[in-house]
């Protein structure tokens, strides 16, 4: 018996491709859910799916198409298909260093979470190679589709010198970096 058959639903029906907007998304409860026009009840994406994608959390706002379906408890996301930053209706030229625009040609180096507290909101990482530590914002990582961060996960950050010293203006799962 397939997985569709057991759920009572036709093969064609049992899963469906959405696009939507994460509602909210708590790394430490392991879930969040997303909404879409698509479905008339919130679908509730689990970290399992998202690690699956090369994540561990995602910015609430962030644009997300995924493959969903439906059980007697609701909807669920199957699989990531795509996630792109919430966008930002800031002007990025005044405000802090680390959400200042960098040239696009600048890359994404592979690098190590040091430590990131969301309730501070802000953390750092070391880059391969090199001993000193790399500032990262909670915002840079609202920018970035990302909500948090955990001491160890290896990343791609982009860098730019500060005034007190490395700041990641842009941060990406290592899976995407590119590194």
């Amino acid at each position: 018996m397939s997985f569709a058959q057991d759920m009572g639903d036709a093969v064609d029906d049992a899963v469906q491709q959405v696009a939507g907007q994460v509602k909210w998304f708590d790394a430490g409860r392991g879930f969040g859910f997303v909404l879409s026009e698509a479905v008339e009840r919130d679908i509730l994406l689990h970290v399992n799916v998202l690690r699956s994608f090369g994540q561990s959390s995602v910015a609430e706002g962030s644009r997300v198409e995924l493959r969903v379906t439906k059980s007697a408890r609701g909807f669920q996301a199957l699989e990531i298909l795509s996630i792109e930053a919430p966008e930002s209706s800031e002007e990025h030229d005044e405000g802090p260093e680390y959400l200042r625009p960098v040239a696009d040609d600048v890359p994404f180096v592979p690098a190590r979470v040091k430590w990131f507290d969301k309730a501070k909101g802000f953390g750092f990482a070391n880059v391969f190679g090199h001993p000193e530590d790399v500032f990262i914002h909670a915002e840079v990582l609202r920018r970035s589709g990302l909500a948090d961060l955990s001491p160890g996960e290896a990343i791609g950050i982009r860098c730019t010198d500060g005034q007190r010293g490395k700041l990641a203006v842009a941060v990406t799962p290592w899976e995407q970096a590119g590194c």
